[in-house]
């Protein structure tokens, strides 16, 4: 009779994608990722123009290279931060499945560019590392495979994730690339302890790992030069580690000044693995702690937003995922200053690179969508009302 009265009322469908997602996206971790960019463009400036020079590129190739695979990892992010956590899911195991027959193929289509590890394929224009995308794709699939086997009735999802983890693992270390194996493995083993494994398994499977590392050690040469390079009380100053350590020594708390930094022109990866040498000498700790606090942003703060949601599979991968992120530049840093040994890895959106770039794009892509915020509760409210 109402409606009869006064006319029916327009169904609303809902708010638009972007409107939506402008309000529920955690604005602190999206400024972080894009301030890390807009370093790694600064630092790019003062590294990459050497290397250009060597090669008899024009002075910027480098950064223009940057700026442009940049610019598809930010809107690659934004677009992924922007599907339903069921979306991000379907989007992993199809990624997963490419990354790793993809990673398969390496031993045979592969390219090592002179570096002694076979993990590119050369497509002429450009190089792309498989590894880099198998690894959200992973975290991703395992969170869903581990969240999945505590449902009544359930698929032995824990099972099926350690088989895969070995897989992968087992191949990564073929490369060989024992750092990507490391992080993939530390990955799942993070996403594991959250889903409730027990103490005592996870020291059998960290005893294991360290089991792998010694027949590593024994069976790869790259691998042990590796080890007895970090090993060595003295460091050769004519190697990457001991130009790398001298710069930060050099660079102080403010740093030698813009475009005076001399490492730049003796490291081979400065625009890359040792991206922190150029930012420590010409900028300072200042710089450096300034990017600590940016990362620090990204993985406290998608912690934090995890901690309150409530549904299991979207936890676990986000946690995985956040994890990764810190645990990788971790590793980065730690190479440059001597505190871990080297590993071939870059600094998430600061380093030079397409692969890592883009994967890193669609790694917190996904974090940003599996940190937004849903009309669903928190989860302190399940514990409220078995309280009661």
């Amino acid at each position: 009779m109402t409606e009869m009265v006064y006319g029916t009322a327009p169904v609303r469908t809902g708010d638009p994608v972007i409107p939506r997602w402008w309000r529920t996206v955690d604005k602190w971790t999206m400024s972080a990722i894009l301030m890390l960019f807009g370093i790694g463009i600064l630092l790019g400036l003062a590294a990459s123009p050497p290397l250009a020079a060597r090669n008899g590129l024009a002075s910027f190739h480098y950064v223009e290279r940057q700026l442009f695979f940049g610019g598809l990892a930010i809107v690659t992010m934004l677009l992924v931060s922007m599907m339903s956590p069921l979306l991000v899911r379907r989007l992993a195991v199809l990624g997963f499945a490419a990354a790793f027959v993809s990673i398969a193929l390496l031993p045979f289509l592969g390219t090592d560019f002179g570096k002694g590890a076979v993990r590119w394929y050369s497509l002429g224009f450009a190089s792309v590392q498989p590894s880099e995308f198998l690894k959200p794709a992973f975290v991703v699939l395992a969170a869903w495979l581990m969240a999945a086997s505590q449902e009544v009735g359930g698929p032995p999802g824990k099972t099926i994730s350690f088989i895969l983890v070995c897989m992968v693992v087992s191949l990564l270390a073929l490369q060989p690339d024992f750092g990507q194996a490391a992080l993939t493995m530390f990955a799942w083993g993070v996403i594991y302890f959250v889903a409730g494994a027990p103490v005592v398994l996870l020291l059998c499977i960290a005893g294991g790992v360290m089991g792998f590392g010694l027949f590593a050690y024994n069976a790869s040469e790259h691998f042990a030069r590796r080890i007895d390079g970090f090993l060595t009380p003295e460091v050769d100053p004519r190697t990457q580690l001991g130009y790398a350590t001298n710069a930060i020594q050099e660079g102080g708390f403010f740093g030698v000044g813009v475009g005076e930094g001399q490492v730049k022109w003796s490291l081979p990866d400065a625009h890359t693995d040792f991206i922190i040498a150029v930012a420590a000498e010409e900028y300072g700790l200042i710089l450096v702690l300034f990017i600590l606090a940016l990362y620090s942003v990204v993985v406290l703060r998608s912690l934090y937003r995890l901690m309150r949601e409530r549904d299991p599979f979207t936890r676990l991968a986000g946690t995985g995922l956040a994890c990764m992120f810190g645990v990788q530049a971790m590793i980065n840093m730690g190479v440059a200053v001597r505190l871990l040994p080297a590993k071939g890895m870059t600094l998430p959106f600061v380093s030079y690179g397409g692969s890592s770039l883009i994967a890193g794009g669609i790694a917190v892509g996904m974090l940003l969508a599996f940190t937004r915020k849903r009309p669903q509760g928190e989860i302190a409210d399940i514990f409220q009302r078995r309280g009661h």
